[in-house]
């Protein structure tokens, strides 16, 4: 059995939904967090199919458990309308429970009960530099992903390309997300091209050869099943006008080649965009594990087209620019957004993450941090503290 790696998530005291795409190891964490908990799988296709025609059957599976239990509902998505019998068993019997899903599609629809408060949200992400310790390698990183049912495979590689298979199959087909999945199939490559670019919904229509609403659609699919996110422009209210469209990130940067169909070597065209990735999913993690912001965008001025800022991190009123480089070497070509925000209100302080060992600082105050260094940081909450 291979050993357990410590998660940065910390574990809730009451009911919670924990959503996190596949193979984040979403059921590992449960079963380690709470060895105790009653475990109902709804993956598990009997059990499912038993529950899918005779509800009562899950309420007579709850009238057994003691008050104040731990209950853990796996893939809750399958069945949403079990909620219904959640929710009475949290007011009535005093039973806690952990919910988890890898897509929150279904959850999302106005007459599904979302137990009206009565559960927290919780997010699993792919593996962290802080969780995976010495072992974490940039390299690996960029070439295959830190999604830990590939990171723990001996054969990466292969364990990618099949994931990309099973989410068309198992998430795609089997629930029924899309009329077209042929479409959808020739619409997931040219989306993983898009991987920390702004989105072009009319590019995208174009390759794919789909209507611009049924991209809009397959995008929002992508982030319900928890695989690719948006990020937005920031409107800072500075006098030159900011552009509007989001980018898109994929969760993982080895999922963003596989879908693509990149394997082997990390070429340097590919370096960057995957490195901008790695940090998106990191900022993006520790503001779900660590509260370590409210929100991400990225700025640029739209009369500097070769000026920008890949994030801004904004916590209340103030504001923290962050830079990536994938380089072991700074310049001052590469403080050239950091310097054209500088007169931002609120700013914080500006920070530059790279692919270097040590960490600096120029002479006007812009911060040069390792991955790893940036990973602390965030963990231990000390992103707002000095500059």
């Amino acid at each position: 059995m291979a050993k357990y790696t410590d998660r940065a998530l910390l574990k809730p005291r009451q009911s919670f939904f924990l959503f996190g795409p596949r193979g984040t190891g979403k059921t590992t964490w449960v079963r380690h967090e709470f060895p105790d908990a009653h475990e109902i799988s709804l993956l598990d296709e009997g059990l499912y199919q038993r529950y899918l025609a005779d509800p009562s059957q899950f309420r007579q599976a709850l009238l057994a458990l003691p008050e104040g239990a731990w209950v853990f509902v796996d893939e809750i998505q399958r069945l949403p309308n079990l909620l219904n019998e959640v929710h009475y068993f949290i007011e009535e019997k005093q039973l806690r429970f952990i919910l988890t899903g890898s897509s929150a599609r279904r959850l999302k629809r106005a007459d599904v009960n979302l137990l009206a408060g009565r559960a927290l949200q919780r997010r699993l992400h792919p593996f962290l530099p802080v969780e995976l310790g010495a072992s974490y390698r940039i390299e690996s990183a960029l070439r295959t992903g830190t999604l830990p049912i590939v990171w723990s495979s001996v054969e990466p590689e292969e364990t990618l390309r099949a994931y990309v298979q099973m989410y068309l199959r198992e998430e795609i087909k089997a629930e029924a997300l899309v009329r077209n999945l042929p479409g959808f199939a020739r619409f997931l490559p040219i989306a993983g091209l898009f991987h920390g670019q702004i989105v072009n919904v009319s590019n995208i229509s174009r390759e794919a050869e789909v209507s611009r609403t049924t991209v809009s659609g397959y995008l929002e699919i992508l982030e319900d099943t928890l695989l690719a996110f948006r990020v937005p422009a920031f409107d800072p209210g500075l006098r030159v006008r900011e552009r509007r469209h989001p980018k898109l990130y994929w969760c993982d940067a080895g999922l963003a080649r596989a879908v693509t169909g990149h394997r082997g070597e990390v070429s340097d065209r590919e370096r960057g965009v995957l490195f901008e990735g790695i940090v998106a999913t990191l900022v993006r993690a520790h503001r779900d594990y660590h509260d370590a912001c409210d929100d991400i965008a990225w700025w640029a001025p739209a009369t500097a087209t070769q000026t920008e800022v890949d994030f801004v991190l904004t916590r209340g009123g103030r504001h923290v620019a962050l830079e990536v480089k994938a380089t072991g070497r700074i310049g001052p070509e590469h403080c050239r957004g950091l310097r054209a925000i500088k007169g931002l209100p609120g700013l914080h302080r500006r920070l530059i993450v790279y692919l270097g060992e040590r960490p600096m600082r120029t002479e006007d105050g812009i911060e040069v941090l390792p991955l790893p260094a940036l990973s602390q940081l965030l963990a231990g909450g000390r992103l707002w503290d000095g500059s």
